[in-house]
Order: structure tokens, then sequence, then C-alpha cells
């Protein structure tokens, strides 16, 4: 798979803890940044997937057991 460059814009202040987080957790500012965008998006394809499968298990409805034993009508009948 092929990579592509992104331009960020931070602030000295955020710079210098990134530089230090990443540091401590033996990667880059990069690396650290493509981590997390990683887990982004496989959080929200997750819930995108969670998300179509409960739209159609609503769609296939839930039988409760029950029969269905008078019409609509019936039951409004007066």
């Amino acid at each position: 798979m092929t990579k592509q460059n992104l331009t960020v814009s931070l602030s000295r202040q955020l710079l210098r803890k990134a530089k230090i987080l990443a540091a401590r957790r033996g990667s880059s500012i990069s690396g650290l940044l493509a981590e997390q965008i990683e887990i982004l998006v496989g959080e929200e394809e997750a819930y995108e997937r969670a998300e179509r499968q409960a739209t159609a298990l609503l769609d296939l409805g839930f039988h409760l057991g029950g029969v269905i034993r008078a019409s609509r009508d019936e039951w409004h009948e007066r």
C-alpha cells in the first residue's frame, strides 16, 4: 500500500508534548497520528457495520411466539 504525506499544523506547545509522547512510546509523531487515525477509522467502520446489522434485524422484525387470532379490524370493532 502506498503512503502519502500529510501536513498538520500544531501549536509549539502541543508539538513539544507530542514529541515527548512519541519518544516515550518509541515512535514518531507521524506514527502516533497514523495509529490514532487508523483506530478512529476502524471504530467508525465497526459502528456503521453494527448499525447496518441492527437495521437489518429490525427490518426482519421479531417473532415473540404469540399467535394472532383476530384481525386488526376485529379488535377495533365497536
